[in-house]
């Protein structure tokens, strides 16, 4: 065992390096679902900046520091308050915020968001089924970006009112007929927090036998 060790240091230093590396600075995480559609498709691998809001002890959700905050329209990753299961949504409403959607509307603070550059779409939902499904530019506070509707959905199109809890953030899929997020799991604390996604890094077609999307190969995210 000793002279395994010796003889396959060099190959360990790196494996723990790059662990250290991907659960402290940044790691990358491939998407599997459809939630966040069309931002983020199923095969996009995202680059994830874990220094975006905390500084925490390597494999823990032990916070050394605070290095920033975050922002509503954040794409960010986190630990499932539910069963732990990492997950990928934006950030829609901050500690304290008043949180309602009607009718799939979004209301903060009894704001409403802004709609707008709506289109139809033919949009895959599960095996050999296709839909046409409502796209828009929703804008709330200075963030902006493409939320899809479905026409057939369990979703809760009708939401709240309910308080956003100290230190802890509302997360909404983009896709929302069909994410698992804030509406179902609860908002997610600070602690859960693992960083923001801010680009693609590499994509392929998970459907069509896992062929290259070149063009969305280091895209930024918004």
């Amino acid at each position: 065992m000793k002279k395994w060790l010796k003889d396959n240091r060099g190959v360990l230093v790196f494996i723990l390096c790059l662990g250290l590396f991907r659960t402290a600075i940044a790691d990358w995480n491939p998407v599997p679902t459809g939630s966040m559609r069309p931002t983020i498709l199923e095969g996009d691998v995202v680059l994830v900046n874990r220094l975006a809001y905390d500084l925490k002890v390597p494999f823990t959700d032990i916070s050394l520091a605070r290095l920033g905050d975050p922002q509503r329209g954040d794409i960010v990753t986190f630990s499932s308050p539910k069963d732990g299961t990492r997950l990928i949504k934006r950030l829609v409403a901050l500690p304290g915020d008043i949180v309602e959607l009607r009718d799939n509307r979004l209301f903060i603070n009894g704001q409403p968001a802004e709609y707008s550059n709506v289109s139809t779409v033919r949009e895959p939902v599960g095996v050999g089924r296709i839909v046409d499904a409502t796209r828009a530019t929703e804008a709330f506070d200075h963030s902006i970006r493409t939320v899809q509707f479905l026409p057939v959905s369990n979703a809760r199109s009708d939401f709240g009112p309910i308080v956003v809890p100290a230190g802890a953030y509302f997360m909404m899929g983009d896709n929302r007929d069909d994410s698992e997020d804030s509406r179902y799991i609860g908002s997610v604390p600070r602690e859960l927090l693992i960083g923001r996604a801010g680009r693609i890094l590499v994509s392929a077609d998970i459907k069509q036998d896992w062929r290259p999307r070149f063009e969305r190969t280091v895209s930024p995210l918004r």
